[in-house]
């Protein structure tokens, strides 16, 4: 009988160790919320509004008591996207958490936005259609002179501007398994 009472206390104990583990608690403000995300996305085709589903990546510990637990499920949506474009454009994709889901329950966080704004591709082609221009000048000036420098020119321009249009990687992607930060503007009461 004394042997029964043991096991019964000792698995009260181990249940109670588990429950302060997962408990319950307010995660401060500017506390980052790091999400992995499950599928890819990417500036070139995504819209504002689109659902994009993640996970909690690392556990949240307030008090050393795990809050927020790792695999928390995160519902985020686009908060904002463009597409770098053809020749001009600055690519942009942010996400928002829309619901964050621990032991069953959801909540909605207030964070900043997580996500990327890439550079302008603009300032890519100008550079793109200066470097060839000045290429272009220099052949056209050893080949025929002032007259050849002004062609030489023309055409390395175009080249320049062509080359930077169709090269480089410039939408922002985020492949799934991809983590953002999502930083708490206001504390979060997990219960």
């Amino acid at each position: 009988m004394r042997k029964a009472w043991v096991f019964v206390f000792t698995a009260v104990v181990m249940l109670g160790a588990v429950a302060s583990l997962h408990a319950q608690g307010t995660v401060p403000a500017d506390t980052v919320i790091s999400v992995l995300l499950n599928e890819s996305i990417s500036s070139k085709d995504a819209t504002v509004g689109q659902t994009v589903e993640g996970e909690v990546a690392s556990d949240v510990v307030v008090d050393s008591k795990v809050v927020i637990p790792k695999g928390s499920r995160v519902t985020m949506s686009v908060a904002s996207v463009a597409s770098a474009g053809k020749i001009k454009g600055q690519p942009k994709l942010w996400l928002k958490i829309d619901s964050l889901e621990v032991r069953g329950r959801k909540y909605t966080p207030a964070t900043n936005w997580g996500g990327q704004t890439g550079a302008s591709r603009g300032k890519r082609t100008a550079i793109g259609a200066g470097g060839g221009a000045a290429a272009g000048a220099v052949i056209g000036a050893i080949a025929g002179g002032g007259k050849g420098a002004a062609i030489g020119a023309a055409v390395g321009a175009g080249a320049g501007t062509a080359g930077a249009a169709m090269t480089g990687k410039t939408e922002v992607e985020f492949p799934a398994e991809s983590k953002l930060g999502f930083r708490l503007k206001s504390p979060l009461t997990i219960r």
